[in-house]
């Protein structure tokens, strides 16, 4: 529960339509006056100000359950649902007084920002008056950005490296690279629509993708990072160096190409897409998994088997349909492959029936520098299907960047 207390508020005429009902417009008028006034009981009205941040507001929904009327006295509840890095949810309840009806209720997002409008951590002081949950060092931080909100870990100290997942799979393909390279500043996070992030109904390209990362890194203060993408990563990172190379200190590239999809992989796309809106994740599930790892996964690792399905089966539809046709969408990066002027590694499982390991040898060929490995007995999955060798060849190479 929040430490901002229950407050009441008398519903004036001109909040009100024609018709004398409570006009829905006003509500989220009514809901920031409930938290002012909370402020003002609480700890006070400046309470951002003194701290240099603002709140600003990044999504808001409302539900309407009665009418409301002027000289209504209604009791708005807040309560904080969820407390990030940058962003907090609330939860306003507001019920009429004299009958107790539940007039309406609103969740809103809010991002805490600087004088320049950048996202800024919450500060301490800020946190305290919020209360409701705290994060333990477990948890996802949460990084709202574009409409969605990112979950993302980061673990140890150091220098940063970043993980971008696959399709459709989320942050915990990584599990065993977050855990073993304890001498790199680790972090991962779920791409809009997957894993423990939020799923908008639209919005997804490699573009949006590849600011999101710019957000989560303008978030967690890194100017620059090493950046490891998988297949839909990859396809991402390419667009990272396109329209941010700055932020990219070296590039890792796994089961992934440069070329775009040709007409053929586009209608497979929608496709998919179609299937996924008509039949489920359980479907794609069932279509993917047997392309996504090699022979050997599935005769002798049957927990990285059913991991993958998991993965597939909790990513929401509107989140797998909107990768799909960023991917479907997604340019050309081939004319690009010369140009690349960061440090390069260029990873491919010797079983990878989706990107196979001579194309990608191929890729690696030519980008300037770039070094090439092929991992055995692992296909479009070698840092689930084969951790250590994977973990092993992207350590080498970190080595390599000190």
């Amino acid at each position: 529960m929040t430490a901002l207390p229950t407050v009441d508020l008398t519903v004036y005429p001109f909040e009100c339509d024609a018709f004398g009902h409570l006009n829905e417009a006003s509500f989220l008028a009514l809901f920031e006056r409930a938290r002012w006034d909370a402020l003002a009981k609480g700890p006070g009205m400046d309470l951002f100000k003194r701290n240099q941040v603002w709140p600003a507001v990044r999504k808001a929904t409302v539900e309407y359950r009665a009418g409301a009327f002027p000289g209504d006295v209604l009791s708005v509840e807040t309560v904080l649902t969820d407390r990030g890095t940058t962003s907090f949810t609330m939860q306003h309840v507001a019920k009429r007084v004299l009958d107790g009806a539940l007039i309406a209720e609103a969740t809103l997002v809010f991002v805490c920002i600087d004088r320049a409008g950048r996202p800024t951590p919450i500060p301490d002081e800020v946190a305290r008056a919020l209360g409701g949950p705290r994060r333990t060092a477990r948890d996802p931080l949460r990084v709202a950005t574009g409409g969605a909100d990112l979950a993302v870990e980061v673990r140890g100290e150091g220098s940063p490296i970043l993980f971008i997942h696959g399709f459709p799979l989320d942050r915990t393909m990584w599990r065993h690279q977050l855990a073993g390279l304890s001498r790199w500043k680790r972090i991962a996070f779920d791409l809009r629509g997957a894993g423990a992030s939020s799923a908008p109904a639209d919005g997804y390209s490699v573009a949006r993708y590849a600011d999101d990362i710019v957000h989560v890194l303008d978030t967690l203060g890194i100017e620059r990072t090493v950046v490891c993408g998988l297949s839909l990563g990859g396809y991402v990172l390419f667009e990272l160096l396109r329209r941010h190379s700055a932020r990219v200190r070296a590039a890792i590239f796994c089961s992934t190409k440069a070329a775009a999809d040709s007409a053929e992989a586009r209608r497979g796309r929608e496709e998919m897409a179609a299937l996924a809106e008509r039949e489920g994740t359980g479907a794609i599930a069932e279509r993917l998994v047997p392309q996504l790892l090699a022979p050997a996964t599935f005769a002798a690792q049957p927990d990285v088997v059913a991991h993958v399905r998991e993965m597939i089966n909790r990513t929401p539809v509107p989140g797998l349909v909107g990768a799909l046709r960023a991917m479907r969408d997604r340019p050309d990066s081939t004319p690009m492959l010369g140009g690349i002027k960061v440090p390069t590694l260029v990873v491919a499982g010797e079983g990878d029936k989706i990107t196979p390991a001579d194309g990608m040898r191929a890729m690696a060929q030519a980008i300037p520098g770039a070094q090439f490995v092929a991992i055995p007995a692992a296909g479009h999955l070698a840092p689930l299907e084969q951790p250590l060798a994977t973990s092993r060849a992207l350590a080498d190479f970190l080595e390599g960047l000190r």
